[in-house]
């Protein structure tokens, strides 16, 4: 795509019809609000497509004009109300940046508005100054609201995707989605400033990859002119010490109060809590930091504080918050830093961020965080597991990098679990099977031989009551045996083992150290016995998961059966971040719900959340939806899925085009899809490429 080309509507299809509903004949319209560049514009352009619509807008220099937004359309010296008489005959009027009007256009649109007999679409941005007339139109009393927030990072990778001819590799992904705010104009900006500097390097994979300086073009200059113009010198150099000591922040104290109020009114600055204070806007540090001379960075960069503390402070906030089950978002600016700037990123803490994105189900994030820590140390055992990981919760066999031998998933596993995962084939190096582990239920894969669960495989461990994980946990330093947690060198796949035992890498390992005594999870690390209630065999966990917390609760309520108790603990599971396992508890509900509406709206959030984990593919999510069609539904849904028109598949199943779009209805109706482009998801046919 040229850069001038306009970027393909993505996204927002759902508030696209929303808006031309409200828009539509007997509906009084509707005020749309949201971030400056968040794309109201072109949600309201797409809606009104092929209407008959009239369109005025607010501009900046003309508050002072009356009637500015409505010149082309009124005579010279109208009044208030011969401008409503003459506009009562516009059937729909879009009023673009309507906090931007002249106090008298904006009464003009109120009026409209009360009378009632033009449709109105009035676009708003939020956190503007505007006139009296467009705020109280702005709180929905007159008319409906719609409230959109920034374009979520999913869609945003297909557009830059689209926009730059390559996807997109995760961290850089991250970075200017970051860097933008939410703005897409300014995302434009930035990802026109990267082609324009040939700064879009060619990753191994073939992915667009970022690092290092942002280039300062006119365009981001004119973006980041609110810091680059300040007239003040002290404002200036206070401005300067704050980017220049990022990714930390500034004390206060070591600050002029004054400067900083004045900043602070502006919106330039905030302040963390009482002690620290950083630049308001992700962009404008890396702006300033580009336009800094050379002597003047050489300066300011001796001002910043060492990094190492705070990035341990870093991965020692994520461990702390895994433990606690508890993976929502979390600013975590040091390791963003490391990366943007292209610096080394240590393998322990690449390993945690790793960790961290695998348990929110953002896979590609976690396979990316493991890449950087593996350039720098090939070997790390962690890295490495983190990465096989990863791939195969995506339903890759292995992913770049992935290790070999000892400790390493291998085959054509079925990818699951917040430990590791398990299915046919795989193998984890010795051969010597690890007991009946993993008991038959809806998910479990079964194994060559037909056996379920047997037929995973643990390095180098005989299976029994009193065996320790000894040999697939040593490495040099690592002391194994019974009471020895699994060190880094761990690689004991997350299952539960015919003693009893449980163990996994995200688990340290103990055997039953007592003949028919259970193990109970160690406190705050129940990731692998939960493995089992994800792969459907709940009665396995319950006697290791820590009582009256979620992981026991999903797993009692699988147990039963029980689907509105399942999609309560899906919703919890959602609201602590854990994406990947609130789908499979959504998936898990629609098989249990009785209540058809129930299971519908169960599937329809499965879907949303498994959208969002970047191609997770599990068991609990696979045939999420298909089991629930007739056999020619499937046939015609999974054909259509693929991209062929209803003629083609007439064609192909020598069929009627009326009966193929009778079938796909009912199917949208019983998938909770409104239209084909859903399909891919709900269906997944063949793996997709991830965006």
């Amino acid at each position: 795509m040229s850069p001038s080309a306009p970027w393909t509507f993505t996204g927002r299809e759902e508030e696209r019809e929303l808006v031309r509903r409200s828009s539509a004949a007997g509906r009084p319209g509707i005020v749309v609000t949201g971030p400056a560049g968040c794309g109201r514009t072109r949600l309201a352009a797409e809606a009104v497509r092929g209407t008959d619509c009239v369109r005025v807008a607010g501009t900046p220099g003309t508050r002072g004009t009356a009637f500015a937004a409505f010149a082309h359309l009124l005579p010279e010296g109208v009044t208030l109300h011969r401008a409503v008489q003459l506009l009562s005959g516009v059937r729909l009027l879009l009023v673009d940046d309507a906090h931007l009007l002249d106090d008298s256009s904006a009464a003009l649109v109120h009026q409209l508005a009360v009378q009632g007999r033009t449709r109105l679409l009035v676009l708003v941005t939020d956190g503007a100054p505007a006139p009296g007339a467009v705020t109280r139109l702005r709180t929905g009393e007159l008319l409906p609201r719609l409230a959109l927030e920034p374009l979520p990072r999913e869609e945003t990778a297909t557009l830059l995707a689209e926009a730059a001819g390559v996807p997109l590799e995760p961290l850089t992904l991250n970075r200017l989605h970051h860097l933008s705010g939410g703005d897409l104009r300014l995302l434009r900006d930035l990802l026109e400033a990267l082609r324009e500097q040939d700064l879009l390097a060619r990753s191994p994979d073939g992915e667009g990859r970022w690092r290092g300086r942002l280039p300062l073009t006119p365009a981001l200059r004119e973006r980041a002119a609110p810091v680059l113009t300040r007239a003040c010198p002290g404002e200036r150099e206070t401005l300067d010490r704050l980017a220049f000591a990022e990714p930390l922040p500034v004390r206060v104290d070591d600050l002029d109060l004054h400067v900083l109020e004045r900043l602070e009114s502006d919106g330039l600055v905030h302040a963390d809590d009482d002690t620290a204070v950083r630049l308001a806007h992700p962009l404008h540090g890396p702006v300033l930091r580009a336009a800094a001379g050379r002597l003047r960075a050489r300066r300011l960069s001796a001002t910043r504080g060492p990094l190492g503390p705070a990035l341990e402070a870093e991965a020692a906030g994520l461990t702390r918050r895994i433990a606690r089950l508890d993976v929502r978002t979390t600013p975590t600016p040091v390791g963003e830093w490391l990366v943007a700037e292209g610096e080394p990123v240590p393998p322990p803490y690449a390993a945690v961020r790793a960790r961290f994105a695998r348990l929110r189900g953002e896979l590609r994030d976690a396979a990316a965080w493991a890449g950087e820590g593996l350039a720098g140390a090939p070997d790390h055992d962690e890295c490495r597991r983190q990465l096989a990981l990863s791939a195969l919760q995506s339903g890759e066999e292995s992913g770049p990098g992935a290790p070999s031998g000892s400790g390493t998933p291998h085959g054509s596993g079925v990818p699951y679990g917040s430990g590791t995962p398990h299915g046919s084939g795989v193998s984890y190096g010795c051969g010597t099977p690890h007991g009946p582990g993993v008991p038959d239920g809806p998910g479990v894969p079964s194994g060559p031989d037909g056996a379920h669960g047997g037929g995973v495989l643990c390095p180098g461990v005989p299976s029994g009551p009193d065996v320790a994980c000894g040999a697939g946990a040593s490495g040099p330093g690592v002391p194994s045996g019974p009471d020895v947690p699994r060190g880094a060198g761990a690689a004991c796949p997350g299952v539960l083992s015919g003693s009893g035992a449980r163990h996994g890498p995200d688990t340290p390992h103990r055997p039953d150290t007592g003949r028919g005594r259970r193990l109970t999870s160690p406190a705050g690390d129940p990731y692998a016995a939960y493995d089992a209630v994800r792969l459907g065999a709940p009665e396995r966990a319950l006697p290791l998961l820590p009582a009256g917390g979620v992981l026991a609760r999903h797993a009692d309520a699988l147990a039963r059966s029980d689907g509105p108790a399942l999609d309560e603990v899906a919703r919890e599971l959602e609201e602590r971040g854990f994406l990947l396992f609130a789908a499979e508890a959504y998936a898990q509900a629609v098989r249990a719900h009785r209540d058809p509406s129930a299971a519908r709206t169960a599937r329809t959030r499965a879907v949303a959340l498994a959208r969002r984990c970047q191609g997770a593919r599990t068991p609990a999510l696979s045939g999420l939806v298909l089991g629930e069609l007739t056999a020619r539904q499937r046939q015609i849904v999974t054909l259509a899925a693929a991209g062929l028109s209803n003629r083609q598949i007439a064609e192909r199943l020598t069929l009627s085009v009326r009966t193929v779009g009778n079938h796909l209805y009912s199917a949208y109706t019983r998938l909770g899809a409104s239209d084909r482009r859903a399909l891919p998801w709900l269906v997944e046919p063949e793996r997709r490429q991830p965006a």
